[in-house]
């Protein structure tokens, strides 16, 4: 059975893998450009097709502003969302943990009274 610090040792090996990977990008290319693929994608249909025309137009677009707001909306309930999945995961953890000690400390008074 695996002890606490062994969880941390491997969540600490976790992270800093995240981290040198993201890194890599700023290594590999320092002075890139980072920038949205929307643009580029437009680009590259006309490059293989001219005459293309686009099945619908947006409906509205928004400001720059606004865009960015929605967008670190959009990853705030993400990162929401995976964070109640962890946090109810590690409470069955927790629950199923308390169950099996009430079990054990059960099964020995038990045998003791028989």
């Amino acid at each position: 059975m695996a002890t606490k610090i062994d969880h941390r040792i491997w969540y600490v090996v976790g992270f800093s893998i995240i981290i040198v990977i993201c890194l890599a990008a700023f290594i590999v290319a320092p002075g890139g450009d980072f920038g949205g693929s929307d643009g580029q994608g437009e680009k590259e249909i006309n490059n293989i097709d001219p005459n293309y025309k686009p099945w619908f137009e947006s409906l509205w677009t928004p400001p720059g502003e606004t865009e960015s707001l929605l967008f670190a909306l959009q990853a705030a309930i993400g990162a929401l969302i995976i964070g109640l999945f962890i946090g109810n995961e590690r409470g069955k953890r927790a629950a199923r943990k308390a169950i099996g000690k009430e079990d054990h400390v059960t099964a020995g008074e038990g045998a003791a009274d028989k």
